[in-house]
């Protein structure tokens, strides 16, 4: 009898939780047209990051952060069709990076001036980052947005990926898969 209980309470709990949700899985033939740097060129700077698929099908963002003419910043953006994503509570990233700070960033609403914001630092070797996405801050131009709460994770239509330590450096992650999980 304990065991049927045991199988029972198994099943139940296995049905009720949701397939994670893949927001990208970089492969040798990804399509990655809507993946943008957005470097601090945009303000006068002189940073310069790249984006492109190596030979192992890996999204490869690198590139050297300059602070030069106030400059400081490079971003990755992948922007999408607004997704509903009530439910998920974290994302997951499988990459290999730097061991340098970065950000992970989203919004709910591509027209929202400010982002929700995470950081993370990788350790150097392939790794899953685990963000909480509720732990994520509302920020607009590195200054936290008090009046705001944070990510409510109900919509998501962009995500990002920024350095910028105010240092100059060169940088690299290596990004293989993202997805929400419950």
């Amino acid at each position: 009898m304990k065991i049927l209980i045991f199988i029972l309470f198994t099943l139940s709990f296995i049905t009720t939780m949701k397939n994670p949700l893949l927001i990208f899985d970089f492969k040798e033939n990804a399509n990655i047209s809507n993946w943008k740097i957005v470097d601090d060129v945009v303000m006068g700077g002189n940073s310069n990051g790249n984006f492109y698929l190596n030979k192992a099908g890996n999204g490869i963002f690198e590139g050297k952060i300059s602070l030069e003419n106030n400059g400081g910043f490079s971003s990755l953006r992948y922007t999408f069709d607004r997704e509903k994503i009530a439910g998920y509570k974290k994302v997951n990233i499988y990459l290999k990076g730097d061991k340098k700070r970065y950000q992970f960033r989203v919004k709910s609403n591509g027209s929202e001036k400010y982002s929700y914001i995470s950081y993370f630092k990788p350790t150097g070797e392939w790794e899953t980052i685990v963000l909480d996405l509720s732990d994520m801050i509302p920020a607009f131009r590195g200054k936290r947005l008090t009046e705001l709460p944070n990510y409510q994770a109900e919509e998501l239509a962009e995500i990002r990926f920024l350095i910028g330590n105010k240092k100059e450096q060169n940088f690299k992650l290596e990004i293989d898969k993202i997805e929400l999980v419950e």
